[in-house]
């Protein structure tokens, strides 16, 4: 038995190299095998990455700023989103991927220099950024992908 039944399951953002994160790798994909609604940012997606298969690797120039061009694949909507990190996921751009947790694509990726800006799985209910999608000082162009979120917590409770 679970000591915790939560509805869902947000990984934050947070400092550190992913490649040396595997804590954090162990406990998201122990989230995605129970097939818990999970929503990571920044770090979040960067574990989400390494949990599904995928490596990382330390951008040459990190982003930085309030001001950095990211298109939703989903939508092909462009939003200005806030950045502040050095590590990106290497995942396919191009093609969809099929990981121990099923299929994944890159969901957002970011204008200036086609780094991965967030993934999706397709046959459960996972996703992730790796800007900083919260409601503060900044742009609230991504405020969306919190409401998102929730309704893959409804949808699995009903």
């Amino acid at each position: 038995l679970y000591a915790v039944e939560p509805d869902g399951v947000f990984f934050s953002n947070g400092p550190g190299d992913p490649a040396t994160a595997d804590h954090p790798v162990a406990l998201m994909r122990a989230v995605l095998e129970r097939r818990t609604p999970l929503f990571g940012i920044c770090f979040g997606n960067q574990i989400l990455g390494r949990a599904l298969g995928f490596g990382t690797y330390k951008l040459k120039y990190g982003h930085r700023g309030i001001n950095q061009p990211v298109q939703d694949r989903t939508t092909g909507k462009v939003e200005v989103t806030a950045h502040n990190h050095g590590f990106a996921v290497d995942a396919p751009l191009d093609k969809v991927s099929d990981t121990p947790y099923g299929r994944a694509e890159v969901s957002h990726v970011c204008l200036n220099d086609n780094v991965v800006e967030g993934l999706q799985l397709l046959d459960q209910p996972a996703f992730s950024v790796q800007y900083h999608p919260e409601a503060a000082a900044g742009p609230h162009d991504a405020a969306y992908l919190f409401d998102r979120f929730v309704s893959l917590m409804e949808a699995e409770r009903a």
